[in-house]
């Protein structure tokens, strides 16, 4: 390896493109709250590796979901909200189903319009 103008010799396993701070391992943002590291546990990759099965911990992942894949006060149709869902896994469906079940992503009645819960 060569030194760089500056005089140092770059060192391969520094990534220059380093994330920020408050970014977790997976791309997604920590959530502010706490949790950041549970959260980002539970993902290789930038995907999810398993929902967990446990209530507390599958309610720690969908506020982060809630918080880092949808705007507060935009409208998404369901196409939109299954293809932020499917950045992270495969089982959109439930992804989405745990969301308004725990009343982190409203749905009119019609199923045509989401919407992240305040």
């Amino acid at each position: 390896m060569s030194a760089n103008t500056t005089g140092h010799t770059p060192d391969p396993d520094h990534n220059a493109l380093e994330a920020p701070e408050n970014t977790t391992t997976s791309g997604t943002r920590e959530n502010p709250s706490g949790g950041g590291q549970a959260v980002a546990s539970l993902f290789s990759h930038g995907r999810l590796t398993a929902i967990p099965r446990k209530a507390a911990r599958r309610e720690q992942l969908l506020v982060h979901l809630k918080e880092t894949l949808f705007e507060p006060g935009r409208q998404y149709t369901e196409r939109e909200v299954n293809e932020a869902l499917l950045t992270v896994h495969d089982d959109f469906p439930a992804l989405r189903r745990y969301l308004i079940t725990a009343g982190l992503l409203t749905r009119t009645r019609d199923g045509a319009s989401y919407q992240r819960a305040a």
